[in-house]
């Protein structure tokens, strides 16, 4: 419904106003003032008439109207128009058009470095932005990560209790000073009361439980309905996760306002109160959003970023990276996910630069210390105990339960999320909310296990046994006494209170996997890293205590035999858990590399790299087997954005002509011809089409392609052209050549629009085979490709034909090729079956046929229309 959006803002009415001010500061990608110059020349300017051809008897009138005994037109406007070269919202960017023009910029500036000192500063200026984009993304990723983890910590501890000493002292700082806690109860302090202390006066008791159990649902519920309010008023693009939206506009595509300043304070705000509220889901997910948000904004300072797309995508994958470095404390790793994951264009010093703005990230962090551990994560843990050979075997095991809960989860969520977008369910998601909030606190607050924060559980499940750790895990002997070491006996039997616990893990277990998949797509910030990650430990913990139990019952078998030595740890349960939480989140996003070096950084151990890459890689190809997309694929699917997986392999047969448009029962392909346009006749193009460009061909009678213009660079032309310039009237010539045609003496200004003309359109034959018109838009990242035959455009391919035609070939509905496909000797449908022309009437619709097919139905050849959920859903 594109022509419907554009009428809306004004674009079917060639209101360039509405144009200029659709773009601000905290718009995504706005770009405005970036020029379509990269193919024209000094004195080959937009409004301008250039000399005449000879024999013309053209002539302008000059000033006060005094005729002029030049025969050549004048330039009117030198400066470039602000506008030509930008984009609307919902559209994808031209990767070739904007390297070009970042080439010829930098072409510019090297030009006049010399000759002056102020132009030499100003070259260095331009040099150093890039770096300086990132050290402020950096600073500010890693100052919001060290609030919010801060923040939530606190505000989850809040639920529970207070600590009167000090309001903004959570339960453990709270407790850090009292000189009255035992070793036993190292959590119960003076200072920290919770809510049946204060209200009732009591702390145990039935009354007492009712009571806190009463507060902690009301706490949730009121973090829940404030987040969802917030998002649902302020930013709807707040909500969700953002990775999707993030890989969609890092591969071109506009979505303006997502990455403003409004969604980055309402994002940090409620991605606090969502954490807090209790619900299944993590913050490391939407701080990938928020540094991203930060490398946005500060993109506008430097004009080398803030008027090129292309450019401020390169920003954009530094700030991912600082972003997953911040979440996970794992620089490296934040590299890596931007390369794997996120990132569609990565060149070699976007690397440099995402790894220097990782690296600031982490130290800004590493300076806040939010965690009080003096590390970048609260669950950073330290295995002392080697694996063993035989150990693979569970953990491959682990690996096909990743893959098959990944596969599991991704059909479920992206099934519930179909069913709340096409239900009147999805028009109410502050209900929505506020019901999964109140199941989840419900039920969450029995089970010690998930009444915890989620970080604290996987802190919990990784960490080893040690003479420190009073974990109900870790209850492998009824007491504790001086006489005997912890450590003398390691393969211990395991008391009733692990028992107890693995059942209670069981039921965390259920709980996690049933509440993950009705939370992960809820109007509220919500990140799916920590909530996968803490099925796995659950599951890897449990495992890892059946393995440890087996190896003490039965140390005499073969494999325990053979590879426990006597007196010495045999099973790590924690190393477990740790392996269950990277298979889990491996089948659930389908991550490999950078997966494993994240949770290698977490351990800070290599020892435990093979047994990471097995468990991952089993889950990824289980997962695979199901599907091959991973969750953000499938939720950027659902949402219809336009986004090219570079993973897909395409192997069918099909040709360019059976994707192009028009098709046979289609209207005809719009066309502009070079010099016998008038400007009336193109506003009737523009209002009565909505289709996003035009190929421009040499005559009526010829058909040969020119070159190809945009509708919205056509549209602010011709506004700039009345606002700015005389004499341009409905009847005035407007032609695409270096020349201005021969007019009569008495005919009104003509108008030039050679500067807007893209001459070097991408063409391929309509023979070229789809495989390669598929690599060609991933590669270059194309917007539209015509197809020509002998030079004769046939019709034209965009980004969202191809993705209609895979989804197609997915569907096992593949279209029948042409009757013509099948003979030996093959012509296109410009030729008869015996090889002669046609009529081309029939395929090729001039200007003024425009006026016949008022009402029709635009073609396919529009830019990719996006059926957003309300608030981005995701």
């Amino acid at each position: 419904m594109e022509s419907e959006q554009l009428y809306h803002r004004g674009y079917c009415r060639n209101s360039y106003n509405s144009i200029a001010s659709a773009s601000s500061d905290e718009e995504l990608l706005d770009g405005a003032g970036v020029i379509m110059d990269f193919h024209t020349t000094e004195d080959d300017n937009l409004l301008d008439g250039d000399a005449a051809s000879p024999g013309s008897n053209y002539a302008m009138t000059n000033g006060g109207g005094a005729p002029s005994s030049s025969t050549h037109l004048l330039d009117f406007l030198e400066e470039p128009i602000p506008g030509v070269g930008t984009y609307d919202d919902f559209h994808t960017i031209d990767w070739v058009r904007e390297k070009c023009k970042d080439r010829e910029r930098h072409r510019k500036i090297n030009s006049k470095k010399k000759e002056s000192a102020w132009e030499f500063t100003k070259s260095l200026y331009d040099a150093w932005s890039g770096w300086l984009v990132v050290t402020l993304t950096g600073l500010a990723s890693g100052a919001l990560a060290g609030l919010i983890d801060i923040a939530a910590d606190w505000m989850n501890d809040l639920k529970e209790g207070v600590c009167l000493s000090a309001m903004w002292f959570n339960h453990e700082q709270c407790c850090w000073t009292s000189n009255e806690t035992t070793f036993a109860e190292r959590d119960k302090c003076p200072q920290w009361k919770s809510w049946a202390e204060l209200i009732l006066g009591q702390a145990e008791g039935p009354g007492s439980y009712i009571m806190n159990y009463f507060m902690y649902i009301y706490w949730a519920l009121s973090f829940a309905f404030l987040a969802v309010c917030l998002v649902k008023v302020f930013a709807p693009y707040a909500c969700g996760s953002g990775i999707p939206e993030i890989k969609t506009i890092l591969s071109g595509f506009i979505i303006r306002g997502y990455l403003g300043k409004w969604t980055l304070m309402i994002k940090t705000i409620t991605l606090v109160l969502a954490v807090a509220s209790g619900l299944s889901l993590g913050k490391e997910g939407p701080l990938v959003h928020v540094a991203c948000c930060c490398g946005n904004i500060f993109s506008y300072l430097f004009p080398k970023y803030s008027k090129n797309e292309a450019k401020k995508r390169e920003v954009l994958s530094a700030a991912s990276a600082a972003g997953v470095s911040v979440a996970f404390g794992a620089p490296i790793g934040g590299v890596l996910f931007s390369l794997e994951e996120v990132s569609y264009y990565f060149p070699l010093k976007t690397l440099w630069r995402s790894f220097f703005a990782a690296l600031v990230a982490a130290f800004v962090l590493r300076s806040i210390n939010p965690f009080g551990n003096s590390r970048l994560v609260l669950f950073y843990v330290e295995y002392h105990t080697p694996w063993y050979l035989f150990e693979l075997i569970p953990f491959i095991l682990l690996g096909v339960f990743g893959g098959l809960w990944g596969a599991f989860f991704i059909r479920a969520n992206i099934a519930w999320c179909r069913r709340r977008k096409l239900t009147r369910f999805g028009k109410y998601p502050v209900l929505e909310v506020i019901l999964v909030a109140a199941v989840t606190a419900v039920v969450a607050f029995p089970n010690p296990y998930t009444r915890q924060n989620t970080s604290e559980l996987i802190k919990e499940l990784f960490t080893d046994c040690g003479p420190l750790e009073s974990s109900q895990l870790c209850q492998y002997r009824s007491q504790m006494n001086g006489s005997r070491a912890f450590t003398d006996n390691p393969n211990r039997p395991a008391e009733p209170g692990v028992y107890s616990a693995m059942w209670q893990l069981c039921l965390a277990l259920i709980f996690k996997i049933i509440m993950t998949i009705f939370t992960f797509g809820l109007k509220v910030p919500s990140g799916l890293f920590i909530p996968s990650m803490a099925i796995g430990a659950i599951a890897g913990r449990i495992v890892g205590i059946a393995m440890e139990q087996l190896a003490y019952y039965h140390h005499d078998w073969f494999l325990f035999k053979e590879w426990c030595e006597v007196g010495a740890d045999c099973i790590t349960p924690g190393l477990y858990a740790m392996v269950g939480a990277a298979a889990c989140l491996g089948g659930v996003t389908r991550m490999t590399v950078s997966l494993v070096v994240i949770v290698f950084e977490l351990t800070g151990g290599l020892e435990y790299i093979v047994p990471l890459m097995a468990a991952v890689m089993t889950s990824k190809w289980v997962g695979d087997a199901f599907g091959r997309e991973g969750i953000y694929e499938a939720h950027i699917r659902l949402n219809g954005y336009p986004f090219l997986d570079a993973k897909e392999e395409f192997t069918h047969t099909t040709l360019a002509r059976d994707v192009m448009r028009p098709r046979s029962s289609d209207p005809p392909l719009a066309v502009l011809t070079q010099d016998d346009l008038t400007v009336e006749e193109l506003q009737g193009v523009i209002n009565e089409t909505s289709y996003n460009g035009f190929p421009v061909i040499v005559s009526k009678e010829s058909q040969r392609l020119v070159g190809f213009a945009l509708r919205r660079d056509i549209t602010i032309a011709i506004e700039n052209a009345r606002r700015k310039q005389e004499g341009i009237m409905l009847n005035s010539r407007v032609y695409f050549t270096q020349h201005a045609p021969t007019l009569p003496a008495d005919s009104p200004r003509p108008l030039k629009l050679r500067s807007i003309l893209d001459m070097s359109p991408f063409t391929v034959t309509d023979h070229t085979p789809m495989e390669i018109v598929v690599d060609i838009f991933r590669k270059l990242g194309l917007r539209q490709c015509l197809v020509t035959h002998n030079g004769i455009v046939l019709g034209i391919i965009t980004k969202k034909n191809i993705l209609e035609h895979l989804e197609e070939l997915k569907q096992h509905t593949e279209p029948p090729a042409a009757s013509w496909y099948y003979h030996k000797k093959r012509y296109p449908s410009s030729h008869g079956s015996n090889g002669k022309p046609r009529s081309r009437v029939h395929h090729v619709q001039l200007i003024r046929s425009f006026q016949d097919s008022r009402g029709e139905e635009g073609d396919d050849s529009e830019e990719e229309e996006v059926c957003l959920l309300n608030g981005s859903g995701l």
